[in-house]
């Protein structure tokens, strides 16, 4: 498969899957209708980036078709999976179109799967009559309401165009309930606070690129030497990839290497957390050992598998620098004190809705994002606030370090997320209490779709919570 689908849109890392997709391409004539079911992940992958590329380039009338239910077996459009999926319709391209025309994607997100055949007929005969009248630049108003039988019959889901170059490089507008979430975190993209029913305000933002540096796979950390091929017998034996070995017990202060390793949600529920780990040395690799500790070191993590309805930060800091592991990588960034207002920033409700953005849905109350991807993710852009508001977000970070967050999945009712938020919005960035009332109605907007709490019911848990 490597060697046939050279120069097509298969990619090994997305599997058979992209396959079908790069063999569907070569036997359709333009002018011809391309659909296909395919993995949730084709929407943000980077291995099915090229299968973006190809649609953006060669088709028109893209269509993009999701399902934004809760329950794991019903985000599949699939009879035999689990595995939340899309459906991707579109129109190769023919002589008659010009290659300089570019149409918008419009993205379908239905509320729930279709129960049976009348349903799913009345569904697309619905969607095959609704004109889209909003855009993602509409907002933040929402996407237009698709209703069975008429606008007084039951909503079924809501319809949003956007340009290519909006979406790009990944699709980020499936798996949606209410698009006004959507143009919101969209429009911070572009440096611009807009809230459902306020006026746009500008916020300087940035991809995380430019005000810091990630960290290592953790392959690169402690992964194995590559196996020796029992054919070439001669083969000199191979070095490990990383310099360490990973020991699972709390570090004592006299050990050298300590990590910050593995999710442990009943332990971070505090901004400033515990490494969980000490690093053993391995034999010969001591330069390396040095090499990595002094480059990727530091007291910001940024998770990369988000578990929303049980973990409560998207940023863990550690009072003093350590190796960040698999699910806790390192963020450094060129002036120390960013450390405090990158923790503060990642954890208040505008930071977690745009990891949640940024991220991949496919598994209900869960988000993630690569340490690739983590280099894309938007965050505030450090480089423009002041001194004095340098020096205040430490302030803030020292009033919140040891106080209590619940999981994210009930941020709108979190009194410590709450009150972050009023701290990091009007004391911080100078914005008036409107603004701060308007994000926390949009925290009720987030922790309502079912990609967050992914069906969890939240009554019991904030209690049990609290207690």
């Amino acid at each position: 498969l490597n060697a046939l689908g050279k120069g097509t849109c298969y990619h090994g890392n997305a599997g058979i899957a992209s396959a079908f997709a790069a063999i569907a391409n070569k036997k359709l004539k333009p002018g011809g209708i391309l659909a296909l079911v395919l993995p949730l992940t084709a929407s943000a992958g980077a291995s099915w980036q090229n299968l973006r590329d190809l649609l953006a380039k060669d088709y028109t009338e893209v269509e993009v078709v999701s399902l934004a239910d809760a329950k794991c077996y019903e985000v599949a459009f699939s009879a035999d999976t689990s595995m939340a999926d899309c459906l991707i319709i579109a129109r190769k391209k023919s002589a008659s179109i010009s290659s300089q025309d570019s149409s918008a994607t419009r993205f379908i997100s239905l509320l729930q799967r279709p129960d049976n055949f009348a349903a799913a007929g009345e569904t697309a005969k619905q969607l095959t009559a609704e004109k889209t009248e909003r855009n993602l630049e509409d907002g933040p108003f929402g996407g237009t309401d698709i209703f069975c039988g008429g606008i007084k019959g039951e909503k079924m889901g809501e319809t949003i165009t956007a340009t290519v170059q909006q979406t790009d490089p990944k699709w980020n507008l499936v798996r949606i309930q209410d698009f006004e979430l959507i143009q919101t975190a969209y429009k911070l993209t572009q440096s611009q606070l807009w809230l459902p029913r306020l006026k746009e305000k500008p916020l300087a933002m940035t991809e995380l690129k430019n005000v810091g540096k990630r960290g290592l796979l953790s392959r690169d950390i402690n992964g194995p030497a590559p196996r020796i091929r029992t054919d070439k017998p001669s083969q000199t034996k191979q070095v490990p990839r990383g310099p360490f070995d990973v020991i699972y017990s709390i570090p004592k202060p006299t050990d050298t290497y300590t990590a910050l390793w593995n999710h442990d949600a009943k332990k971070e529920i505090h901004l400033i957390c515990q490494p969980d780990s000490r690093m053993k040395v391995r034999p010969g690799m001591e330069d390396k050992a040095n090499e990595i500790w002094h480059q990727f070191a530091g007291r910001c993590h940024l998770t990369v598998d988000y578990t929303l309805g049980s973990q409560p930060l998207s940023v863990a800091f550690t009072a003093e620098p350590c190796i960040g592991g698999r699910a806790w990588p390192n963020v450094n960034f060129a002036k120390k004190s960013w450390d405090y207002a990158f923790a503060i920033w990642g954890n208040c409700t505008l930071g977690l809705i745009l990891f949640w953005w940024h991220g991949s849905r496919q598994q209900p109350g869960r988000a993630i994002v690569s340490i690739t991807a983590s280099t894309t993710l938007p965050v505030l852009d450090f480089r423009e606030l002041s001194q004095a508001q340098i020096k205040h977000a430490r302030r803030i970070f020292d009033q919140f370090k040891h106080k209590h967050f619940l999981p994210a999945y009930v941020a709108d009712e979190d009194p410590t997320r709450g009150e972050l938020d009023r701290r990091v919005l009007c004391d911080w960035l100078g914005f008036d209490e409107s603004i701060y009332e308007a994000v926390r109605q949009l925290a009720h907007k987030w922790c309502a779709e079912p990609s967050v709490h992914g069906g969890k019911q939240r009554q019991k848990n904030i209690l049990l919570e609290k207690k």
